[in-house]
């Protein structure tokens, strides 16, 4: 794999940033030159990319970072999909797609160029807030800096997809097999006990091990998974919050509000209307 690396020692110059929904299935990414780093993460459908002689299919819950190399990039087949894109610079003797030039390696980090995202909803919640920043008119500083985070933060991600003290082989499996369990079951009231179930421990047992994994309940992971979530509806999509409250398995809305401001000191209306400026394409 491709790795593409960037400066760890400058804020990145934001460029350019929207969230892109195709008109149809009929469509096909246009012929447009790149002059600086693209970041795409997406959240619907597949695209099909070319750029520098290579040909990308990214989908759903997956990024792209494209590097500067004074090249065109187009679609080479036709699909419907769903993006945010973000496009930034930064100082020309340091990054590069490949080893950089005249910078020590201490200076640097590198991420794949492609590749599945851990958290996709906090990627798209902070690229939501970066294009509530640009339409605000923030000084450019605080949008650089905000445009550096989602980089960086995606780099977090990749880099800490599993808790640096899961070492042990066993304690590994029952996270992934928890995380696992609980994205597919977002939309349900889940129980620690039904987790345990699911996988054969006892519910006490279960939970005093995830405690010392993680270094809180399996409870407060199950509702964090689910603020997270929310967090993601409350800025990528139009669902009223009573949808949303009964999309991630509470009883009602009310449930939903009042776990929502204890988690998070707002309310979820709050919270939309925080970021509530969308930079949308078409083309």
């Amino acid at each position: 794999m491709r790795m593409i690396s960037l400066p760890s020692n400058q804020i990145f110059k934001y460029v350019l940033t929207g969230k892109f929904v195709a008109p149809s299935e009929e469509w096909k990414h246009e012929n447009f030159f790149l002059g600086e780093y693209e970041l795409i993460v997406m959240t619907e459908g597949t695209l099909y990319l070319t750029y520098n002689h290579e040909n990308f299919i990214v989908t759903s819950g997956q990024y792209l970072l494209l590097p500067p190399c004074n090249a065109w990039r187009q679609g080479f087949q036709s699909a419907y999909c769903a993006f945010y894109w973000l496009h930034f610079s930064v100082d020309s003797s340091t990054g590069t797609d490949s080893n950089a030039q005249n910078t020590p390696p201490s200076d640097l980090f590198s991420i794949p160029q492609m590749g599945t995202i851990p958290n996709l909803d906090k990627m798209v919640v902070l690229m939501k807030q970066l294009q509530d920043s640009v339409k605000n008119h923030y000084p450019l500083m605080v949008i650089g800096t905000m445009a550096t985070y989602v980089v960086t933060e995606l780099y977090g991600q990749l880099t800490l997809q599993v808790p640096a003290d899961l070492l042990q082989s066993s304690r590994k499996q029952i996270y992934s097999d928890i995380t696992d369990y609980i994205r597919l079951h977002i939309s349900e009231n889940i129980r620690v006990a039904d987790i345990a179930a699911q996988f054969g421990y006892n519910a006490k047992y279960l939970s005093h091990q995830f405690v010392k994994i993680t270094g809180y309940p399996l409870k407060q992971f199950i509702l964090n998974q689910k603020i997270d979530s929310a967090n993601f509806m409350l800025s990528d999509t139009n669902q009223s919050i009573a949808e949303i409250a009964a999309a991630l398995g509470f009883t009602d809305s009310h449930n939903f509000c009042r776990a929502y401001k204890r988690a998070t000191g707002l309310t979820p209306t709050q919270y939309r209307n925080a970021f509530a400026k969308r930079m949308l394409f078409h083309r």
